[in-house]
């Protein structure tokens, strides 16, 4: 199987604003908050300039993580970007029954996936909210809300930034939903190469980080 709906979903750099402030001598070196096992986040995707909102489900325990991304007046939306941790992922457009999928060799994010290996950047005003930021595999920035431990921002190197609006700790999609289009496969069982317009759906780092 290949990417569609494994994972995926955000972040790196591309860093706006002031820069981020020393930590105080002595100060413990904080660390980042691991996502809990399942969330629902809504976000607001910027691409240089090219707007998208997006709903990022995470579900560790059931081995997935799935995008739903509607682009500005896009008339084909929503876009599907379904990944599961056996290292498969499925795009799909059910408006055009259009579908690829990718085996990536790696499954979804840990929740510790910032740890080990991120680097403390120290704390920045991101949009208002007072956060902590790491830096990792010269892919990633993240911004954690220092009160509230939430993400507020993630910059991927690519220059996409995914503000995060809501942050549901505990919400669960239901499983139908999960379930890639039957047009995704040949008739025999195999994956249906249908051709799509290119949609870029790499801003969520994989496992392997």
């Amino acid at each position: 199987m290949t990417p569609l709906l494994p994972v995926a979903f955000l972040l790196l750099l591309c860093l706006s604003g002031s820069p981020p402030a020393a930590a105080t001598a002595g100060d413990p070196t904080p660390t980042p908050t691991p996502w809990p096992p399942q969330f629902h986040a809504k976000l607001v995707m910027d691409f240089h300039g090219n707007l998208s909102v997006a709903d990022l489900w995470y579900d560790w325990p059931g081995g997935r993580n799935l995008h739903i991304t509607r682009y500005q007046l896009a008339a084909d939306a929503p876009f599907y970007d379904n990944e599961w941790n056996n290292g498969t992922s499925f795009f799909y457009t059910p408006s055009r029954r259009a579908c690829r999928s990718a085996a990536v060799g790696v499954g979804i994010l840990r929740p510790d996936w910032l740890s080990p290996g991120a680097v403390y950047l120290g704390r920045q005003d991101a949009d208002g909210f007072d956060c902590h930021v790491w830096a990792k595999a010269d892919f990633i920035t993240y911004y954690e809300d220092v009160n509230t431990k939430r993400p507020v921002k993630w910059v991927f190197y690519t220059g996409r930034i995914a503000y995060v609006m809501s942050f549901e700790v505990g919400a669960v999609l239901e499983d139908a939903a999960w379930q890639a289009p039957e047009y995704c496969f040949t008739k025999d069982g195999g994956i249906a190469e249908t051709a799509g317009e290119h949609h870029d759906d790499s801003f969520v780092p994989r496992s392997s980080l």
